[in-house]
């Protein structure tokens, strides 16, 4: 395959993977078992998630270590397993991707712990473990790293640096919007971009987030500071809401496509799906795709 970032500079729409955990969580996953476990007790489920991406027309896929940190895996006392599941979650993707031309991004998303001041995490701190799941993804074989779900900006900072002492590859990096425009530590998107665009970035954009309407301003927002700026638009399949002990996304695959053009018109040549979102879904965005000319 073509390094990543020559075909993001030719204006070409990649299309990225959807859910992880909702998808898991529907094939069994308890709550409060981290999915990154699954990578070596329930391996079989891991390889089904990514080949339902692959086959509905994926470009990317996401490894299963969005909570890979060794601060994250504290949590439920698995922090000294860190290379073990992020290499597992590589070889999965890898084995999946094996006959299909697409990109295995490491994925990494927040520790889950508060930044000083307002928490005990230094950057410091916060650099030493992202750098250690950097370490482990890089090792085993990822093609670009996705920095993932970033809510503070020195977290960010922390990360993409990270991955930097860890590796020369491409780098992606998305943040969650709320329904204010803003982060959940109140970051304006345009800020975001102008901030962590010149550490090295290959893509920035959001995922996750309040919605659709989040996932356009902060388009609007990073697109007017950078407009040549290859953007990721990777969000919810709408807002969620509780059925019983079940959380429901009820926005269809083709209400969800149907913002694909308009995503492309902002700027995004990155297009996936979040909470909520199947293969189904990335069938319809690839789909709102076919035969397009950006």
């Amino acid at each position: 395959m073509k390094p990543i970032q020559e075909r993001l500079a030719t204006g070409e729409v990649l299309v990225a993977d959807g859910s992880t955990g909702a998808v898991l969580m529907d094939a069994g996953l308890s709550p409060g078992i981290p999915p990154e476990l699954w990578n070596v007790e329930n391996p079989a489920q891991i390889l089904a998630l990514h080949q339902s991406y692959l086959d509905a027309g994926a470009d990317i896929i996401l490894t299963n270590t969005f909570g890979g940190s060794r601060v994250k895996l504290d949590a439920t006392g698995l922090g000294g397993r860190v290379r073990e599941l992020n290499r597992a979650a590589v070889h999965l993707a890898r084995q999946a991707a094996e006959n299909h031309q697409a990109y295995v991004a490491g994925d990494i998303g927040p520790t889950g712990q508060l930044m000083a001041p307002l928490g005990k995490l230094t950057f410091e701190g916060a650099l030493e473990t992202l750098t250690e799941q950097a370490v482990a993804l890089q090792e085993a074989g990822v093609d670009l790293f996705w920095i993932e779900t970033m809510s503070d900006l020195d977290e960010a900072r922390a990360a993409v640096e990270a991955v930097h002492r860890a590796s020369d590859l491409p780098v992606f990096c998305s943040f969650s919007f709320g329904s204010r425009g803003r982060t959940m530590m109140g970051l304006r998107a345009d800020r975001a971009a102008e901030s962590l665009w010149p550490l090295g970035l290959s893509a920035i954009g959001a995922n996750c987030g309040a919605g659709m309407p989040p996932v356009l301003e902060a388009l609007k927002q990073m697109h007017a500071v950078l407009p040549l700026a290859p953007l990721i638009a990777k969000p919810n399949a709408g807002l969620p809401r509780l059925e019983g002990d079940r959380t429901i996304f009820d926005m269809t695959p083709a209400d969800f496509a149907a913002h694909t053009p308009r995503f492309v018109e902002l700027g995004a040549r990155v297009i996936g799906g979040c909470c909520g979102s199947t293969a189904v879904h990335m069938t319809a965005v690839r789909s709102a795709l076919t035969g397009r000319v950006v």
